[in-house]
């Protein structure tokens, strides 16, 4: 982590109320990933400031936003206002830019690990097997925005290849534990853990594991 984040983190602690932490099953301290809500901003911040683990994370984030360049159009393509509000023109004048002088820095200087969607998206992969190596637990946002403060049903599924990658790196299982963060209870609720099944391939396996993260990252109940 950087100077920059330190201070901030610091800051942010003595402001941000406490959250609680509720397990559905006793927390294996080894490697593992967390895979959460995103809640807006504050998700990511609580998630590197106020979760448990948060000194042994490393957050997945988007490497447009890090980007001083791609970080306008990230911005607004990202839903950060209502679309069609009467301030939209403001907004899209000034909020971008703002973004891009301040977010990138920050997030740099933050525990996070860049996201790429294209060649160089095993660089992502790289540092993520680094990471776990290291004992430290990832942590991933996979809503995908469907508007301003909403998100598909779905979620997205191309990350799972941490799971293949960490078992023939280490011969190990990945422990993927659903997490919901809700603001309004003040509290962390990691589900019962989805673990990686190296007897099958990942595509045999995916949509169970998805369905599953899906409701506990969003704090539903599973049906039948």
């Amino acid at each position: 982590m950087g100077k920059l984040f330190n201070v901030l983190k610091w800051g942010f602690r003595q402001v941000l109320p406490e959250m609680s932490m509720e397990w559905d099953e006793p927390f294996i301290d080894e490697p593992c990933v967390f895979v959460c809500n995103h809640v807006g901003a504050m998700g990511p911040i609580h998630m590197v400031v106020t979760f448990p683990m948060c000194d042994r994370v490393k957050a997945w984030c988007n490497e447009g936003i890090m980007n001083r360049k791609t970080c306008p159009a990230y911005v607004r393509q990202d839903y950060w206002w209502e679309p069609g509000c009467r301030m939209e023109p403001v907004y899209n004048a000034t909020i971008p830019y703002i973004a891009a002088a301040i977010v990138p820095p920050v997030l740099k200087s933050a525990p996070t690990i860049p996201v790429f969607h294209d060649a160089r998206v095993m660089t992502t992969m790289r540092q993520s097997m680094r990471a776990l190596k290291d004992g430290q637990h990832l942590v991933i946002f996979p809503e995908q925005p469907s508007g301003y403060d909403a998100h598909h049903d779905w979620i997205n599924t191309g990350w799972l290849n941490v799971c293949t990658m960490y078992y023939r790196m280490t011969g190990k299982a990945l422990r993927l534990y659903p997490v919901h963060i809700d603001l309004q209870r003040k509290c962390f609720h990691a589900a019962k853990p989805v673990c990686f099944d190296p007897e099958r391939t990942l595509e045999e396996q995916q949509d169970e594991m998805v369905r599953i993260l899906a409701a506990g990252l969003r704090g539903e109940k599973l049906q039948d």
